[in-house]
C-alpha cells in the first residue's frame, strides 16, 4: 500500500474534490489527509459519523503535538474523524496560520503515512490533499516519502503550460533532474486532468505527449470528469446518486488503473510486514451522498 499526495501548481482546479472522489471508492482502506498548509475544506463542508460536524481541532492541529514527541504510524489513527459515509478523516487545519505548529514535522508526518502501510494492527493507503504547492510549500517535504504525486490540472492551455513546468520542476527536486519516458523516477509524477468526458482521451494522450517531449518525468495517468453536479452532490450540497455521476465513475476509472499498475508493488511491502487482513470494502460512493467535502 502506499502515500498518493494530490496537489496543484495555481487556482482551483478540484484537488479536494478528485482527493475526496478517489478516496471514496478506493478498493482499500484508505485514509484521507487533509495536508494543505493553507488549511482544510472538510471540517467546514461535511458531517461526522455521528451526525454532528466535525471537530476541529482533531486532526492535523492535534497530531501536532503529538508529532513532536515522535510519531509511530498507528497513532495517526487517534487522530482520525470518521464521516458519516464511513470514510476515515485526518481534518486539515483550520487556518493557514495554524501551520507554523507543523514547523519541521512534515517529514515526520510523510514518512507516519507511509509507514502506515506496514503496520500489522490497521494498514491503509493515505491519500494527502496538499492543496496548491509552490517552491516554498512545506508539503513538499511529504512528496519524497510518496509512492505517487498527482498534479491535478484542467485543460485550459495556461494551465496545461503551469503543469508542464511544475512537473519538471518536481521532477528536478525529487529525482535530480529531468527524465523520459523510459526512466521514470520515485516517487512517481503522475497527471490528472480535470476534463470533458468527451474530450478526455483525445486530451489526455496530447497532453501526455507533452509531457513526454518535455522531459518532465511526469506522465497523465487519468482523467475525472468535469462534472459541476456530481460535485455538488459529493459536497452534500444537492441530491442524487451519486454512484451514477460522471466524478465517481471517471474516479472509479482512475483507482482501478492506479491500482491494475501498480497495486502489486503496493502490497508487496505490506504483505512482506504483516499478517494476512480481512479485505476491507471500498466506500460506497452512495453512502458519501451528502457527506464529503469537496473544493479547491
Amino acid at each position: 500500500m502506499a502515500l498518493i499526495a494530490l496537489a496543484a501548481d495555481k487556482g482551483s482546479p478540484g484537488v479536494t474534490t478528485a482527493a475526496v472522489a478517489l478516496a471514496a471508492v478506493w478498493p482499500r482502506r484508505v485514509l484521507l489527509a487533509e495536508a494543505d498548509p493553507a488549511g482544510g475544506d472538510l471540517v467546514y463542508r461535511s458531517a461526522a459519523a455521528h451526525g454532528g460536524p466535525l471537530n476541529p481541532n482533531t486532526g492535523m492541529l492535534s497530531i501536532a503535538a503529538t508529532a513532536r514527541r515522535g510519531l509511530v504510524p498507528d497513532q495517526l489513527w487517534d487522530h482520525v474523524q470518521p464521516l458519516s459515509g464511513g470514510l476515515e478523516v485526518l481534518v486539515g487545519l483550520g487556518i493557514a496560520e495554524q501551520a507554523a505548529g507543523l514547523a519541521g514535522l512534515w517529514p515526520t508526518l510523510g514518512h507516519a503515512f507511509n509507514s502506515l502501510a506496514d503496520s500489522p494492527h490497521a494498514a491503509a493507503d493515505v491519500i494527502a490533499d496538499c492543496g496548491r504547492i509552490s517552491g516554498d510549500t512545506p508539503a513538499l517535504e511529504l512528496f519524497p516519502h510518496a509512492a505517487l504525486v498527482l498534479l491535478i490540472s484542467r485543460t485550459e492551455p495556461e494551465a496545461l503550460a503551469r503543469v508542464r513546468d511544475r512537473a519538471a520542476a518536481l521532477a528536478g527536486k525529487l529525482h535530480g533532474g529531468p527524465r523520459g519516458a523510459a526512466s521514470l523516477g520515485t516517487p512517481m509524477i503522475g497527471v490528472v486532468l480535470i476534463a470533458d468526458t468527451g474530450t478526455a482521451g483525445k486530451l489526455a494522450s496530447q497532453v501526455n505527449d507533452m509531457l513526454v517531449h518535455a522531459q518532465t518525468g511526469a506522465r497523465v495517468v487519468g482523467t475525472i470528469a468535469d462534472d459541476p453536479a456530481g460535485a455538488d452532490q459529493l459536497a452534500g450540497r444537492r441530491r442524487g446518486r451519486l454512484d451514477k455521476s460522471l466524478l465517481i465513475r471517471s474516479a472509479r476509472k482512475v483507482a482501478a488503473d492506479l491500482y491494475q499498475q501498480y497495486g502489486a508493488a503496493w502490497a508487496a511491502s505490506a504483505q512482506a510486514n504483516q499478517a494476512p487482513q480481512a479485505h476491507h470494502a471500498p466506500h460506497a460512493p452512495g453512502q458519501m451522498q451528502g457527506h464529503a467535502g469537496a473544493g479547491a
